[in-house]
């Protein structure tokens, strides 16, 4: 593998840089956007059990701001409740804009790897034929040695491109996509809170 690697010439450090970035990026994501963290699945009913219950004061609405990015999110739109439907919708749209931020971290950087691997290894297939060329154009056709050298490094920065731009790609897809399934999930069960508060219709919210 070190043989493969220093064949590769002087852009395959970018390239490891990337596949490091990758998988430490890869890794962080997937525990830090754990479903039961970001949304614990009877948050909701808890919260709803305390208000039936007139429990809800300052010390649970900071037990629930700090509890997961629901309960951020619910913990905003409960503190701005007595202010009628809209400016609680309000101050539950900029808490969620500010929890969608939190778990698009880092992603940029993950699509951004995706798209330049590819190129810096084109930039190595480059640099490696021009490197058989000008070995063509010094030594001509003789030196079998410095041709398959080029050409070595033309194809291992390519394929080391590929190789951490697909995983790169896929991770990207697969993040993204769950990201959007907790926004969906989150804007649900603020909606449910909203509309049992404010009893525009009636709401099945569940406490276990």
């Amino acid at each position: 593998m070190l043989e493969i690697y220093s064949a590769g010439g002087i852009l395959m450090y970018p390239i490891l840089l990337c596949s490091i970035a990758v998988v430490a990026i890869s890794f962080e994501r997937f525990w830090t956007l754990n479903p039961q963290k970001i949304a614990p699945r009877h948050q909701l009913g808890e919260v709803w059990n305390w208000l039936q219950k007139n429990q809800l004061d300052a010390e649970k609405l900071k037990q629930l701001r700090q509890s997961s990015k629901l309960g951020r999110i619910l913990a905003a739109g409960l503190s701005n409740s007595r202010h009628g439907r809209d400016v609680m919708k309000d101050s539950i749209q900029e808490a969620a804009n500010q929890v969608i931020h939190d778990m698009e971290r880092y992603l940029g950087a993950l699509g951004t790897i995706a798209a330049i691997a590819p190129l810096l290894g084109l930039l190595g297939t480059v640099i490696g034929m021009i490197n058989v060329f000008t070995a063509l154009n010094l030594e001509g056709t003789g030196n079998a040695g410095a041709l398959a050298g080029g050409i070595s490094e033309a194809l291992i920065t390519t394929a080391a491109g590929l190789c951490v731009a697909i995983p790169a790609m896929i991770a990207h897809r697969f993040f993204v996509r769950r990201v959007d399934t907790l926004v969906v999930t989150m804007e649900q069960e603020a909606v449910k809170l909203v509309d049992a508060l404010h009893n525009d219709r009636r709401v099945d919210v569940k406490v276990a």
